[in-house]
Parts: structure tokens; C-alpha cells; sequence
């Protein structure tokens, strides 16, 4: 019987049993090994004789028909000492339902990426005649990496005794799906461990009327699949109404509501809380042992036994002259120490010193020395005064060097003093000084007469002083003064866009700035508004080389997309700018937005159609703006 398999237990001589990952009606899951592939799998285990065991078998062969990498694929399906079992790939990740109740709803556009994927991956099953029959959250898993994998195609619905599924029943749980990853509740009639949607009236409540800030085309998106009545309660005389008529169309729908799906992986995975992670444990650290104190020792100490007194040996003789005496064998006592052997066999014991060693002599005290060189015989003596050379003071001694004293007392003294030689190297020394000396005056000679001749230190021609020209560096125009710069938002209900802030891009300041509104879903076609900018007045109509952006990039993702307008005209423009821009620029940090003529104009507008996406939604930020031209 199906309840009767363990963990351990080998189906089919190659699946081994693992862990038992829930158990509904009977039948189990677990997660297996594959003995002969060496690798994880996922197992439906139920009894042979169980009425779902057949559509169980069917609803494997029917899976395995469809061959796409988001969908787990069926390995294995056979029945077997009771048991009928079916082997499907087994997945890693976070399934949503674990998602959406451990971390709250996905953001707009990683909802819409999931769920797109998902309905692309059901539209190939549908084009192969194959429906899942229950997508629940449980059923969705999202890698690390960011990539969706559908777990229990057909075999789920079978294994919890569902008829097969039809391709309605897997559009209403897409819609579901959009709505589980928006507000974190489940609308679907399936069972799942994520919490019910609110109804109000025996009506299901939209995304946008559960979570704030949904977008309106995710939530109208929603209405149309949400379909289970008789009459379609949602919809509206004379609105637009999205295609949801097939798993296709409804992935296309989503697809253009994310735009550029670049990174859209990369964002889900990072979405992802690290719930799953292993995380190392820090142990405290242990204090070092006290030192064994043996006076508190609980264990009596048993003195040693006397030794006994040694027999005397007995004296044998030989009973004949010819042959020796016999020795006795005693057994020996076993000795400790440390056994020494000789060369003849015998064994010694090495054993400690029954009397301590005799202490070592006494430190004999060292000879004292003086501290001075003592007297030489005869005494010491100094040496005389050498006479004055000529030109110096009269009487005054000119010493050219000193010795202590003169160990020499006889008549010839003076002549060995005399001849002392002098010290070696010395006059090498004063030589090479001399040497330096007259380089560094024949070098000075030489820049003194060049400076003279109006040339330069090393004789070359002086280079002309360069002329003041009206720009700053080669090649770049001088920031024009007296600009002023105002908000510009006439798609807004307002108006206005943080227009008090608008100055700070041009008081030279880096620590001010000016921001937009945060939005939750990009500018665009679809987004609330298509554009948002700045105007800066220029006093009067000049001309422009070129106008520098200083942008902070605080972001996850730095996608601004800016374009500059010339506008000429006596009052600065209200309505949103049309046309082509003179120059356009995408990026982050420093943008150079350089029109390929310089052109003339009283007004320039800096219009924003994409924002850099941020925590919580997309925003731009300039810190400073530098128009340069004449």
C-alpha cells in the first residue's frame, strides 16, 4: 500500500526515498534519488488498486508529450508491488505561495514578467492539446537565476482526483496568478496556503481594489479573465478591452505592459528573500581550563604495597664436571623506567636518581677592569705648541692635531709626532668637492647669459603666450549666464513637478537637486504619463553648443532617457514638446546633450521619457544643469 512506503524504502530498484513533501487523499510526494543517474527526482506514489491510480498512469503519458524548459518534464511512470508511482524532474526554487506570504506582493512589473512566462509556457501545452488542470501558486517556482518552472503538468489534477482541465480553466488560473502576485491573496477556487481574496457582495475584488497602486492595465487585464460567471461583470460600454482569448494572447498583453524585458530575470531573482539560504552558525567561545588542583580529587589515594624481600638463590652445582649448572628461571617483576639494551643481550632499566645531583660551584666573580687605560711609564706629556705660521697672532698656537699623551719620553718625541701621517682619503673628499663646486658655477654662468639673451633656461625660443579666447578648454563654449529654470509638467493633474526645486540645478551646487515624482511603473505609452522635463529660459535668444547634465544615480538601475528642444518664442512653452529634439542622450551620471549645429533658441526644454528605476517605483534626479554657448 501507498501508505505503507518510508523513507529508504527503493522503488523500482533505483528511487530511493528521501523526504515525504506533503500527503493528500492517500497519495504521497516525495523527493527520491536516482540510483542509476545519480540524481534528485520528484515522486507520486499512491496504491495500485486507488480509482486515480489509471488517470494517474494517463495523465504522465499525456505530460510527457509537451517539451519545454519551464515545464518540469514526467521521467518515469510504472506500477509495482502495489504501488503506482510517476517520476518528474525535480526543480529547485521558491514555489510563489512561499513568496508572496513570506516577503508581500511583487512589484507591477515582476508580476506581469511571471506570470507572462508562465502564460507563454501554457500556450505551447495548449498548441500540443495539453492543460495543466490545476495552476495553483503552488505549482509556480522561481530559481535563483529568475527563471519560472511549472511543476505538476496534468499529474497534479490527477493525483487529487480532477477531471482533465480544459483551456478555460487554465486562463482563470493565470488570471489567479496575476492576481496572487499583485496583492499576495488567491481568488482561484484550487486549495493553496496563500490567503483568500477579499470578496465583497459575493464578488471577488480587483487587484487594484485590494493593493493600492496597481496599475490600471494589469487590473483591467484581470477583469476580462476573470470570467467565471455567467455574464461578464466587468466589463465596460466603450472601453478598451485586452485579448485574452488564449494563453498567447494573454502573455503578448503583459509583455507590452514590461516593455524592454532586459533584466526582467535578473530583477525577479533579486526579488527572491534569502529564506532558504544556509547561514553559518558562530559558536560562543570556550575559556581555557583551570589548571587540575589534585587536593580536591575525590579519589582515595592508595599507598604502595611493600616490596618483598628478595630469596637467596639457591646455590646449585653441576652434577658433573662436564656439564654446566642449570640456571634457575624466576619470573622477574615487571620494572618501570626506561629498558637500555647492551650488546650482549641484557636489558637494563634507565630509572630516576634515588639522591638529587649536586648543585652546580658558584659563579666566580669576573676580574674588575678599569675604566681608563692605565698610565704608561714615565707618565704622560703632553705635546708642545706649535709655533704661529707667519700672518697669524703673535705667540698663538696653530695645533694641527692632538694626542693624548706620548708614551715616547726620550730626546727624539717631537720627531715621531711630527711624522703622523694624515687621514687617508681626505684629500680625495676635498677634491671631488672642488670639482662639484665649479660644475654648479659653470651651469649658473650658462642660464644667466641665456636669461639675458631673452631665451629661455636652456637656450630654446620663448613660446608665445596664448591669447584669451571666449572659451574655457579647446574645444568647449563658456556656460552662459543669467538662465533660469522652471518645472514642466502638462500631463500631470497638477502641473506642477516639484517646480520649487527647479533652481537648484543651476546654483552650482551638487548637494542641491531636482527630482520628479516617484512613479510606480515606467513613462511611456502605457504608463500614466509619457513625459516629464524641465524649462530653462535663456533671457533671450542665444546660441547653444551644447547643455550638461549632472544625474544621481541612486537606483537599482540607471535607464534615463532625455531629449533637448529649442523653442523660440516671447513666452516660455506649457504644452509637451513635439518633433524631433535637437539632441537626445541615455544613461546615468554625466549626459552631454550636443545638437549637431549649434542652434538658437530663448527656451530649451529637457524632456524625460524614461526614468531610472528606483526602491519603490522610477525617478529622476539632476543635480546640476550648464548650458554653454555665446
Amino acid at each position: 500500500m501507498a501508505t505503507s512506503t518510508r523513507s529508504g524504502d527503493v522503488l523500482a530498484g533505483r528511487y530511493r526515498l528521501i523526504d515525504l513533501l506533503s500527503e493528500s487523499g492517500g497519495g504521497r510526494f516525495w523527493r527520491a534519488h536516482d540510483r542509476v543517474l545519480e540524481r534528485y527526482v520528484a515522486l507520486h506514489v499512491i496504491a495500485q488498486d486507488d480509482p486515480r491510480a489509471h488517470e494517474l498512469v494517463e495523465a504522465a503519458r499525456t505530460s510527457a508529450q509537451v517539451l519545454d524548459p519551464r515545464i518540469l518534464r514526467v521521467l518515469d511512470a510504472e506500477e509495482e508491488d502495489g504501488r503506482c508511482f510517476v517520476v518528474n524532474e525535480w526543480g529547485t526554487g521558491i514555489s510563489l505561495d512561499i513568496l508572496v506570504t513570506h516577503d508581500g506582493p511583487l512589484t507591477p512589473r515582476n508580476a506581469a514578467w511571471l506570470v507572462a512566462d508562465v502564460a507563454d509556457a501554457l500556450a505551447r501545452a495548449h498548441a500540443a492539446g495539453v492543460t495543466h488542470g490545476r495552476l495553483n501558486p503552488e505549482n509556480v517556482l522561481i530559481d535563483r537565476y529568475g527563471a519560472v518552472r511549472i511543476i505538476g503538468m496534468c499529474v497534479d489534477a490527477a493525483l487529487h482526483g480532477l477531471s482533465p482541465g480544459d483551456v478555460q480553466g487554465d486562463l482563470e488560473d493565470l488570471g489567479g496568478l496575476l492576481h496572487c502576485a499583485l496583492t499576495g491573496t488567491w481568488p482561484g477556487p484550487s486549495g493553496s496556503i496563500v490567503p483568500a481574496a477579499p470578496r465583497e457582495n459575493d464578488l471577488t475584488l480587483s487587484p487594484r481594489q485590494v493593493v493600492a497602486g496597481v496599475p490600471q492595465p494589469l487590473d483591467v487585464l484581470w477583469r476580462e479573465l476573470d470570467q467565471r460567471g455567467a455574464v461578464p461583470r466587468w466589463r465596460r460600454r466603450g472601453g478598451e478591452h485586452p485579448d485574452v482569448s488564449s494563453a498567447a494572447a494573454i502573455a503578448a498583453e503583459l509583455l507590452a505592459f514590461v516593455g524592454d524585458p532586459a533584466g526582467a530575470p535578473a530583477r525577479l531573482a533579486r526579488a527572491i528573500p534569502p529564506i532558504n539560504e544556509l547561514r553559518p552558525v558562530w559558536l560562543p567561545a570556550l575559556a581555557d581550563p583551570l589548571p587540575h588542583d589534585a587536593s580536591r580529587d575525590d579519589i582515595p589515594v592508595v599507598p604502595p604495597a611493600p616490596e618483598p624481600e628478595p630469596e637467596p638463590e639457591p646455590d646449585l652445582e653441576p652434577e658433573s664436571e662436564d656439564e654446566p649448572p642449570i640456571p634457575l628461571v624466576t619470573e622477574l617483576p615487571t620494572e618501570a623506567g626506561m629498558p637500555v639494551f647492551g650488546d650482549d643481550e641484557d636489558v637494563t632499566w634507565l630509572r630516576t636518581r634515588s639522591t638529587p645531583p649536586p648543585p652546580p660551584p658558584p659563579f666566580e666573580d669576573l676580574p674588575e677592569r678599569p675604566l681608563f687605560a692605565p698610565d704608561p711609564p714615565g707618565g704622560r706629556r703632553r705635546l708642545p705648541p706649535v709655533p704661529s705660521e707667519p700672518g697669524g697672532p703673535p705667540g698663538g698656537p696653530t695645533p694641527t692635531g692632538f694626542w693624548p699623551w706620548e708614551t715616547d719620553t726620550g730626546p727624539d718625541a717631537q720627531e715621531s709626532t711630527d711624522s703622523l701621517e694624515s687621514v687617508p682619503g681626505r684629500s680625495w673628499l676635498r677634491l671631488a668637492m672642488a670639482v662639484a663646486l665649479a660644475v654648479l658655477l659653470l651651469v649658473a654662468v650658462a642660464i644667466a647669459f641665456n636669461l639675458g639673451r631673452g631665451r629661455t633656461a636652456l637656450g630654446g625660443d620663448p613660446q608665445e603666450a596664448p591669447t584669451p579666447t571666449t572659451t574655457t578648454t579647446a574645444g568647449r563654449a563658456a556656460p552662459l549666464d543669467g538662465v533660469t529654470a522652471g518645472a514642466l509638467d502638462p500631463l500631470g493633474t497638477d502641473g506642477d513637478e516639484n517646480g520649487s526645486l527647479a533652481g537648484d540645478v543651476l546654483d552650482g551646487d551638487p548637494r542641491t537637486s531636482w527630482r520628479t515624482d516617484t512613479y510606480l511603473q515606467q513613462l511611456g505609452p502605457t504608463g500614466l504619463k509619457t513625459g516629464v522635463g524641465l524649462v530653462l529660459d535663456l533671457g533671450g535668444t542665444r546660441t547653444v553648443a551644447t547643455v550638461e547634465l549632472r544625474m544621481l544615480d541612486d537606483g537599482l538601475m540607471t535607464s534615463n532617457q532625455v531629449g533637448l528642444y529649442a523653442v523660440d518664442g516671447t513666452a516660455a512653452p506649457t504644452a509637451a514638446p513635439t518633433g524631433d529634439p535637437v539632441a537626445e542622450a541615455t544613461g546615468g551620471g554625466r549626459l552631454n546633450l550636443t545638437p549637431a549645429q549649434p542652434v538658437k533658441a530663448r527656451y530649451l526644454v529637457l524632456w524625460w521619457t524614461a526614468l531610472p528605476e528606483v526602491s519603490g517605483g522610477f525617478r529622476a534626479q539632476v543635480s546640476e544643469v550648464v548650458v554653454r554657448g555665446e
